[in-house]
């Protein structure tokens, strides 16, 4: 019989692939495709056309029937370049109380259970399915995953209850802020800062459209907040640039400047609507720059976009995530997950794993034992209830 792995021994193995966004997953995945196929589990693989050095990875346990409660995580970390780590961010490092890596916390731990789960549940007289769903590029924008739940529907039967597990300390989550974005790009036009009135400045052009957000953020902060908006942390939505780039020297009218322009939006609000009032301030802007000089210009694509998981009246995840934690108070949380998106292709969705998030993409990165503890208490309670 092939061996079974106990879930530190996967997130091991699983830490140890550096599936940073910009690089390949396909190591990780390969080796969680022969762990399953060694315990007598077919999976199965959605190469990226357009990335083909990554792939999302999903199998289905038991009987073969719609009504799955899905397990989705992704298989992506952040960067660790410029951290002070004080271990090998790709070596799991036990050390008062907590496990040390890459990914610990976000979120190899809770995809560690996760396998070990379905492998639990390959060998149990589960009466109901369990399924595992695993993305890649969710640190870019939940990028991964709409493809692979589109891929999931033509090859498994549909599940009906997912529980995403980013890191909750094991709460059920049953809502977040959608999230979109627009690279920005301003193209100026260059000429000796001494005569900087005869060039366009494409800093200086941005500064107004980032100013906009300054604005808008200090409107929806003061604004009284509605009955759904009010229980997350902030209350309203958020527009914000965390990444500017532009500029050749300081005599000359800068010719490029470059940032993104990322929203957060509490459900209840309309994305389109924030989508609309921002264009419209970078028409007008282009407007401006083009009467100094024709060619001038702002360019804006889209960089992600990512549905608010909005809360569900009697929604079967959450109940189910209820009755495994024994947790019903109300959570929300201001960052995306594909928890919106599976939600959006009709699924049942809630929020449950272990960790804070406060740890996530933080130097020495860690998962509490206790939490991953906690985790893995939950499986054995989920594919017990499986097999009733």
């Amino acid at each position: 019989m092939a061996e079974r792995l106990t879930p530190l021994e996967i997130m091991a193995r699983l830490i140890s692939f550096p599936t940073v966004s910009r690089d390949t997953n396909l190591p990780l995945v390969d080796w969680v495709e022969r762990y399953l196929q060694s315990h007598g589990i077919d999976s199965h693989r959605w190469p990226d056309p357009d990335q083909p050095h990554k792939a999302a990875i999903f199998a289905h346990v038991g009987p073969w029937e719609e009504g799955a409660i899905v397990l989705s995580g992704h298989t992506d970390v952040v960067p660790v370049d410029g951290q002070p780590w004080d271990t090998d961010p790709f070596v799991v490092t036990e050390k008062d109380g907590k496990y040390y890596g890459r990914g610990t916390c976000d979120m190899k731990g809770f995809d560690a259970l996760a396998i070990w789960a379905l492998v639990e549940a390959q060998y149990a007289d589960v009466k109901r399915p369990l399924q595992l769903a695993l993305s890649f590029d969710e640190e870019v924008g939940c990028t991964g995953a709409p493809p692979m739940i589109q891929a999931m529907q033509k090859v498994l039967p549909k599940g009906s209850a997912v529980i995403v597990g980013e890191p909750s300390t094991m709460q059920a989550v049953t809502g977040h802020k959608g999230g979109f974005g627009y690279d920005t790009h301003v193209v100026g036009f260059e000429v000796h800062s001494s005569i900087m009135h005869t060039g366009v400045n494409a800093i200086m052009a941005a500064a107004p459209l980032i100013d906009w957000a300054n604005q808008r953020n200090a409107e929806n902060m003061a604004a009284e907040p509605s009955d759904i908006a009010a229980v997350f942390d902030p209350p309203w939505t958020t527009c914000h640039v965390g990444m500017i780039e532009g500029g050749t020297a300081h005599n000359i009218t800068a010719k490029d400047c470059r940032f993104m322009m990322d929203f957060r939006v509490v459900p209840g609000e309309q994305a389109a609507q924030w989508r609309d009032a921002y264009l419209d301030q970078v028409r007008q802007a282009e407007v401006q720059i083009q009467a100094v000089h024709p060619e001038a210009r702002i360019d804006v694509s889209d960089h992600f976009a990512v549905p608010a998981l909005v809360p569900e009246t009697e929604g079967e995840a959450e109940i189910l995530v209820r009755s495994l934690t024994g947790d019903n108070a109300t959570h929300v949380v201001s960052y995306g997950t594909e928890a919106g998106q599976f939600q959006e292709a009709g699924y049942s969705a809630v929020i449950c794993g272990p960790g804070d998030i406060a740890q996530a993409h933080q130097p020495n990165e860690f998962i509490e034992v206790s939490q991953f503890d906690a985790g893995h208490k939950f499986m054995e309670r989920l594919v017990q209830r499986l097999c009733k």
